[in-house]
């Protein structure tokens, strides 16, 4: 794992710049090159775990995926839902399993800083995975109040500022992306809201609706209607560019936002064990569905923007992932019992 030391070093030197992994990540639609024998490979259903219930949009990300991968594959590939622990009890699962059949569709943070925000964390991130592929990824949307003073993403900015003290923002929970790239855009901006823990983004949704809170990082698929109606505000995406989830709202590097790119994604990973041979396979497999058209429009109608590549950009973005909202967590003294 990186050591304290070198997660706030690493965050003090991207403090001013951003951290644009879609442009800096070796990424590539080609797959390494299967070695000899990987034939053998699945010889029986392969378990495709999620840690989140059916209907999650990680469990949609892997639905679409699942069925397409199962006839390029030879095999069938099976979803089985193992939600718990904001995914860490499928990710255990899948870090400690033998058969060579057992792989997961996990999230940021089962991948990058579990064992950061807790102790208790029963696998490493940084040893216990093959990281196979992306499936999709998806921005975040800075939404604010819609009685919130302004219409420009910079007047809403300064209105959230003006808030001082007083002003509140929402997450799903401590040690969430949410939560995370909520303190990492307090940094940049100079906002000074205070967080309050919900269960779920729909509760996110009904605090701000009441105006029990001003401030938000949400899904775009679940700002989207409310900010269409009126009832929300939207400033931007937290996306390099801009996203077709949400295609007529700004960046906010728009805004003169610097250094808060971030996005939510869900990815596949094996166990650790897994041959590089079969890694290589399955990857091949992964890309190719993919990126084929119906997968896309299904993945973009669950929310996500389909986004494949090679084990190599995944474990970087994984790396940079890490020291980014790692630097958050120890900066701010963030920890989860989850």
């Amino acid at each position: 794992m990186l050591t304290k030391r070198r997660l706030l070093q690493a965050f003090a030197a991207t403090f001013c710049a951003s951290v644009a992994w879609a442009q800096e990540a070796p990424r590539s639609r080609s797959a390494p090159r299967a070695a000899a024998g990987s034939a053998a490979w699945p010889n029986k259903p392969v378990r495709l775990l999620v840690g989140f219930p059916a209907g999650a949009s990680p469990d949609l990300a892997a639905r679409a995926i699942a069925e397409p991968l199962s006839r390029l594959l030879g095999q069938p590939v099976v979803v089985e839902n193992r939600p718990g622990a904001s995914g860490n009890l499928a990710a255990d699962q899948v870090a400690k399993a033998q058969d060579d059949h057992t792989i997961g569709a996990l999230i940021n943070g089962n991948l990058t800083i579990a064992k950061l925000l807790s102790p208790k964390t029963p696998f490493d991130p940084e040893k216990d995975f093959s990281p196979v592929s992306l499936i999709g990824t998806a921005p975040l949307v800075l939404a604010v109040s819609g009685d919130a003073v302004g219409a420009t993403p910079e007047e809403l900015l300064l209105w959230a500022r003006n808030l001082g003290d007083a002003g509140k923002y929402g997450t799903p929970g401590v040690g969430t992306v949410g939560h995370l790239g909520m303190e990492l855009l307090k940094t940049r901006t100079s906002i000074r809201a205070q967080h309050v823990p919900f269960t779920g983004n729909p509760q996110v949704i009904e605090a701000m609706l009441a105006g029990k809170i001003q401030l938000a990082l949400l899904p775009p698929g679940l700002a989207k209607p409310h900010v269409k109606s009126g009832k929300l505000k939207a400033v931007g995406v937290t996306s390099p560019q801009r996203s077709p989830l949400f295609d007529e709202l700004p960046t906010l590097r728009e805004a003169n936002v610097r250094g808060a790119d971030l996005e939510i994604w869900t990815a596949i990973a094996a166990p650790a064990s897994l041959p590089p041979t079969a890694v290589a396979k399955l990857n091949a497999a992964l890309v190719e569905v993919v990126h084929s058209p119906e997968v896309r429009q299904r993945l973009l109608a669950a929310g996500w923007q389909a986004d494949a590549g090679t084990p190599q950009s995944l474990a970087y973005r994984m790396r940079t992932d890490t020291q980014q909202l790692g630097g958050v967590i120890l900066m701010r003294g963030i920890r989860s019992d989850a």
